[in-house]
């Protein structure tokens, strides 16, 4: 048993500094728009993401630079602006998400079909390199690393321009490997940039 002494303080001092403490978490973001919405045309919502992402305290550390791409599932609607990010996050991947989705509903979001068109998508595309509910995440709100991304031109492309270096927590590939994989097809979706 430690004595009550000056130095039991010391010892509870530096025990309380070792402690482990929320750490801030790499985090890709997948962002995309295609209608206008509350925050207005796909640029200017994409835009304004950005700044409420800051707002909230997860501060992009890199961007892409806007992507123009063909919405995924058929059906008609205007092609997609997307853009990657890596921001620093200090939340677990579940309250996150919760904020992402706040962010969505803000900018005119609106539950409907599945890809259909929104005025603004936000997708966790990975997490520090975590798993969760992989493969496929069938059931589960949260997947990580993004069950699609490694089959996505128009997420691989502004993820290689921002971070060449990364590598899919499960696949191990960078991203322009994943890119090749896709081949010539891959990146059809892909129509001229704006």
């Amino acid at each position: 048993m430690i004595k009550n002494t000056p130095n039991v303080y010391l010892h509870r001092l530096k025990f309380l500094q070792s402690a482990p403490r929320h750490r801030a978490n790499r985090v890709l973001l997948g962002l995309g728009a295609n209608i206008s919405g509350t925050w207005g045309r796909p640029p200017q919502t994409l835009a304004r993401a950005l700044a409420e992402l800051a707002r909230l305290g997860l501060k992009p550390l890199a961007r892409s630079r806007l992507r123009r791409s063909r919405p995924v599932g058929g059906g008609r609607q205007p092609d997609f602006l997307n853009a990657v990010v890596m921001i620093e996050a200090r939340l677990p991947p579940a309250a996150l998400l919760r904020r992402l989705k706040q962010l969505e509903r803000a900018a005119g979001r609106r539950p409907g079909r599945r890809w259909g068109p929104r005025p603004l998508d936000i997708d966790i595309l990975d997490y520090a390199g975590r798993r969760l509910a992989w493969p496929g995440g069938r059931g589960s709100r949260l997947t990580l690393p993004h069950p699609e991304m490694h089959r996505r031109a128009f997420v691989l492309r502004p993820l290689a321009d921002i971070a060449p270096h990364w590598r899919h927590p499960v696949l191990g590939a960078t991203a322009q490997a994943l890119l090749r994989r896709l081949g010539p097809k891959g990146g059809a979706n892909l129509p001229p940039n704006p």
